[in-house]
């Protein structure tokens, strides 16, 4: 089924903001000044499941060893689904952060043995 989706996803353009140099009105307040940027960010809200999770991995899979992607989503589903399903794909969650409407995931891709 994933196999399925994945193909069927190729054709759909991800929404990728470019990372900000400081915080902004956009960049979730939480987020502490002393973290680092992350290196893309995807915002899924009101995208249902399993389609998150599905145009996160497309995302990682594009992405170099060792950076991150910061993922907004919404409670409910997303934020009980989308975390552990990327956690068994072999990301790692380095933060998740709750807003006053969404939820602030980030996840780093995994380093390769090199």
């Amino acid at each position: 089924m994933l196999d399925l989706l994945l193909s069927l996803e190729l054709n759909v353009s991800i929404k990728v903001r470019p990372p900000v140099s400081n915080v902004s009105d956009e960049t979730p307040t939480s987020l502490a000044s002393n973290m680092a940027q992350p290196d893309n960010y995807m915002d899924l809200r009101g995208t249902p499941c399993p389609l998150n999770f599905v145009r996160a991995k497309l995302r990682l899979q594009q992405m170099r060893s060792g950076e991150f992607l910061e993922l907004w989503i919404d409670s409910g589903e997303p934020v009980e689904q989308v975390p552990d399903s990327l956690t068994m794909a072999g990301y790692a969650i380095e933060a998740l952060f709750e807003q006053a409407d969404y939820f602030v995931l980030r996840v780093r891709c995994p380093v390769s043995a090199s």
